[in-house]
């Protein structure tokens, strides 16, 4: 019955209005109320748009403050973040599996990289001798001037306060490569969490390659 009442009140407002739909609401007087376009008298509750046939297209509003506007943009921001972070964390993942296929890839990558670290130290350590071997030969020059070192050459102190500071150097340079074999176990240890969770899901070969332990060095 309401169906065929809809109909007669859509013919009855035109052609045009058959296009768009009738809109229908109850107002805060309880007044039914009907119109070819959203109704003002409802702007806080909702409104129901009715096809010709008298079927609901669809409910609309109701319409937002301007606080709630805000709160729902708060929404729609947070929620357009979220399934960006989402979407590069799959980007991310795509890429890590791309790079890693299988576990000896990885432990292999881990163990170039360090090799690379060990051999700055190394040469590092090679220079630290050096500088010993320099010290020693200026230790037994002011070994003449034991007695009194304020007489030791201008050029012998220039040389003890250089071997000094490239020693320190030196000492400085092996402990931040000792740290930085560090954070390379760390990322290559985030890495293999996260590539067993793929590996495990089929995107990969976790093969039976040595765990990653064994190419700590």
């Amino acid at each position: 019955m309401l169906g065929v009442t809809w109909v007669v009140l859509a013919a009855s407002l035109g052609g045009a209005v058959q296009a768009q739909g009738i809109y229908s609401c109850v107002d805060g007087k309880g007044r039914r109320i009907t119109a070819d376009r959203p109704i003002a008298e409802c702007v806080d509750r909702p409104q129901r748009e009715i096809n010709p046939s008298g079927t609901v297209k669809r409910v609309v509003g109701p319409s937002l403050t301007a606080q709630e506007r805000a709160e729902q943009e708060q929404k729609d921001k947070a929620v357009t973040e979220a399934r960006a972070r989402e979407a590069e964390e799959k980007r991310r993942d795509r890429a890590l599996l791309l790079r890693y296929p299988s576990r000896a890839v990885h432990n292999r990558e881990r163990a170039e990289a360090l090799e690379q670290i060990e051999a700055v130290i190394k040469a590092a350590s090679k220079r630290t001798t050096e500088l010993a071997e320099q010290r020693k030969a200026i230790d037994t020059d002011l070994e003449f001037y034991k007695s009194d070192p304020a007489k030791a050459p201008p050029t012998l102190k220039r040389k003890l306060e250089e071997n000094d500071g490239s020693v320190a150097v030196q000492k400085r340079f092996i402990a931040e490569q000792d740290a930085e074999k560090k954070r390379v176990n760390l990322r290559f240890d985030e890495e293999l969490v996260k590539l067993n969770q793929l590996w495990s899901m089929g995107g990969g070969v976790p093969d039976t390659a040595p765990a990653a332990a064994a190419v700590r060095k």
